[in-house]
């Protein structure tokens, strides 16, 4: 086989490919098998038909069309190898000659993966927030503590803020019931918000056995985003009562004796928290800052496909959010040309962040071994709030998603090798150390196998 490239542009190639006929044997020989044993042909077992009989009867040409729609994907595959190119998106295939006993011919303009300079990054300068823990965010997390372990008593009075109400509902448009709208024997706290516009406003001030009417927009199904209107009724209202913050409630809480260990180790968790908030900003600061120095061609055709995926995404979530996007952008003050403009902006970037550290990921020969894998199958899990084992089972039935992991893994350990040469500080001046950081936000001893899984956290936060 002979083949040679142009290069059309630095990410479109075009590939000219010639192959001998004798190399075409091995599939013209698989053709005639697969024929055989699907033709029926008196006198002859089915699978026994001999290639003679098969070209009379089936006709040479069928056989040909067989094993080219055989050989092709292998000759691409091989000129793909052969001049060292990666290809991005499916090629556009055209046989431009192929004839009996004769030299197949074909070109394929595809997509390829830009040649990429990796610039030095060894002590790229990035500055990051400080790790602030104020006592509001400390009296948040008791207060929810607090809310967790309250308990509920019917009051005889109207409805308040924080109040709990016990509501039927019921929602029609043009007289008649909306289906799906309709609940009784509701719980609902007056001021959560995220259920229907205007229903906090209906039901404060109401006392049980009250009703108010009122207009809004349906937030799910057939008839989102459309004017419905709405009848609450209030059938019971509960006040919370919530425990004192002593060392009684330290114990009912917690594993702690004392309400100072308690706030202590809420105060520690915060800290925690923030420090991984923390290395997820200067994971992003020193990113960019290296995709600065670097300019990487992008192929069109894939950003659009990733444009076209992450709208169907966000669409979804809205949907699940019981949103429309309209009321997404007057919430964020955003046009919609603005939002496009930031969507294509993010994925061009994503798309250079993942190509430039596949390059150096390539470059120091990252592998990943089945513990890596392993755990990185659980964390993904984890993330998505799915039980490890039915992640597994997925994995098996769909193993070309390996790859899809494997390819997370050395990236991560590329991001965790730009970022821990890099300079990053504080807003304060002072050094944010990232090396060793594990997932929980705490860091692992020197020389603990631990600490080379933690490389990841850097990513994986």
């Amino acid at each position: 086989m002979k083949s040679a490239v142009e290069t059309l542009s630095p990410t479109r190639a075009k590939l000219t490919v010639e192959v001998p006929f004798e190399e075409l044997k091995p599939s013209l020989d698989k053709a005639y098998k697969q024929i055989a044993q699907q033709v029926n042909v008196p006198g002859f077992r089915r699978g026994k038909v001999p290639p003679s009989v098969i070209d009379r009867q089936v006709g040479r040409a069928a056989v040909l069309d067989q094993a080219l729609n055989d050989v092709l994907p292998q000759k691409y595959s091989e000129a793909l190898q052969e001049n060292n190119l990666t290809p991005l998106a499916q090629p556009e295939l055209e046989v431009t000659k192929f004839d009996d006993n004769g030299p197949l011919e074909f070109v394929a303009e595809v997509d390829v993966k830009p040649e990429i300079v990796v610039p030095d990054y060894d002590g790229i300068a990035a500055e990051v927030a400080d790790i602030e823990v104020s006592d509001e965010d400390d009296e948040e997390q008791v207060q929810a503590l607090r809310e967790r372990f309250g308990t509920l008593k019917d009051v005889e009075r109207a409805a308040a803020e924080n109040d709990f109400v016990v509501i039927d509902l019921k929602a029609t448009q043009d007289g008649e019931a909306v289906e799906g709208a309709e609940v009784s024997g509701m719980s609902y706290q007056v001021g959560r918000g995220g259920m229907l516009d205007g229903l906090d406003e209906a039901v404060a001030g109401l006392s049980a056995g009250e009703e108010k009417a009122f207009t809004s927009q349906l937030v799910g199904g057939d008839l989102i985003g459309q004017q419905v209107d709405v009848v609450v009724k209030v059938t019971q209202v509960q006040e919370q009562e919530l425990p004192e913050v002593d060392d009684d409630f330290a114990q009912l809480a917690s594993e702690f004796d004392t309400v100072a260990e308690l706030k202590a180790d809420v105060k520690e968790r915060l800290g925690r928290g923030k420090r991984l908030e923390q290395a997820a900003e200067a994971r992003d600061a020193v990113l960019e800052a290296l995709l600065e120095k670097v300019e990487i061609p992008l192929p069109e055709g894939l950003v659009t496909d990733e444009l076209n995926t992450r709208r169907e995404q966000f669409e979804q979530q809205l949907v699940f959010a019981g949103l429309t996007l309209e009321k997404y952008l007057e919430d964020e003050g955003q046009t919609q040309d603005e939002f496009e403009a930031d969507l294509e902006r993010r994925v061009r970037d994503s798309i250079a962040a993942q190509m430039l550290l596949d390059e150096i990921a390539a470059k120091n020969e990252y592998g990943v071994d089945q513990n890596e894998l392993t755990q990185h199958v659980i964390r993904r899990a984890q993330q998505q709030g799915q039980d490890p084992q039915q992640a597994f089972a997925h994995l098996q039935e769909h193993p070309h998603h390996i790859s899809e992991y494997a390819a997370e893994i050395v990236r991560g350990k590329a991001l965790a090798e730009i970022v821990e040469a890099a300079k990053v500080t504080d807003k304060s001046g002072n050094e944010v150390v990232l090396k060793g950081l594990l997932p929980d936000g705490t860091f692992a001893p020197e020389g603990d196998e631990a600490a080379e899984a933690a490389d990841e956290t850097v990513d994986e936060s």
